[in-house]
């Protein structure tokens, strides 16, 4: 069995060395063959210089560097179209996802599953990342239909056909983790360590985040526009209701003064509400137009190595 490991890389230049290192020990003792796909997300350190020196000493290793930052999704789809492998494992570059444990996923998958997740007992992330870790679980269990047991993390192990159905994936926006949820139910979960960061900290900031859960959601799940057509049809009756209750009040006591701070109170709830609602359906469109526009998920500016050895080229997609 051939292996791919995909491995997206962003300010990574003082840890891919031992990833790839810790790679190489660890398949040194499994029967299988191997290959490593270092993608460079427009790193602004000397992480592409790494990846090019690893490329020169390792035959087995493609180094991808992208013209521009598009986010660590989009660099693992770039990732996936240089993978040859019957297994594709994805991990990180910090070396906190360790690929010591990929034994352990490789054996899960032979179970007869099709994707594996890593699961984390005890996380080694901050307090920020295992929040936006918690809302992002919360998305893809309320919105994509996430198995509530189910822990997905970026670390995995998927089949061939898992990876080339997710390629069939072209737009703008991808969502590793709703592509491989749209493709099969057999998916599983091992545990694994996780290791404190020794260097650097997260290139996940609460915008970033926050632009994946949008992300997350709104290509892939209509869920948020059903909740949105919920709650105007739940305030249109409040307000009917409201408003006969109003009618009734004043028969009954025509003394009554009529509330023009429940009133405006009311106003400004509800043109909240519909503001949000128009938001949000406007956030789908703007992505519609944007993917009509053929906008690129990623573009390579240079691939070295295994598969590159032609020197330098550009690729859209």
């Amino acid at each position: 069995m051939k292996i791919s490991f995909c491995i997206p890389c962003y300010r990574s230049a003082k840890t891919i060395t031992k990833v790839v290192e810790e790679i190489d020990a660890t398949m040194a003792k499994l029967p299988h063959t191997y290959e490593i796909i270092l993608v460079n997300d427009c790193s602004p350190d000397d992480t592409f210089a790494v990846i090019r020196q690893l490329a020169d000493t390792h035959e087995n290793i493609t180094g991808v560097n992208l013209a521009k930052n598009f986010g660590q999704h989009s660099a693992l789809m770039a990732g996936f179209r240089f993978c040859t492998g019957d297994v594709t494992i994805c991990l990180d570059d910090d070396g906190q996802t360790p690929a010591s444990e990929a034994p352990k996923l490789i054996e899960k998958l032979e179970e007869g599953y099709d994707v594996v997740y890593a699961k984390y007992d005890h996380k080694k992330h901050s307090l920020f990342r295992n929040f936006g870790t918690a809302m992002n679980e919360g998305m893809t269990h309320v919105m994509l239909g996430k198995p509530k047991e189910l822990y997905v993390s970026s670390y995995f192990i998927a089949r061939s056909f898992v990876v080339k159905e997710m390629l069939r994936y072209e737009n703008s926006y991808p969502y590793v983790i709703g592509l491989v949820l749209r493709t099969t139910n057999k998916i599983a979960n091992v545990s694994v360590n996780h290791r404190a960061r020794e260097v650097g900290t997260s290139g996940y900031t609460l915008k970033k985040l926050l632009g994946l859960w949008f992300n997350g959601f709104t290509a892939f799940s209509v869920k948020p526009l059903r909740i949105a057509t919920v709650m105007g049809c739940a305030l249109a009756v409040m307000g009917f209701l409201y408003g006969i209750y109003t009618i009734i009040k004043r028969f009954v006591n025509p003394n009554v003064p009529m509330g023009f701070s429940s009133l405006m109170a009311a106003v400004v709830f509800i043109g909240g509400m519909m503001m949000i609602m128009l938001g949000l359906i406007g956030e789908y469109i703007g992505r519609m137009y944007i993917s009509m526009n053929n906008a690129p998920q990623y573009v390579i500016r240079e691939v070295v190595g295994a598969e590159g050895k032609t020197g330098a080229q550009e690729t859209v997609h």
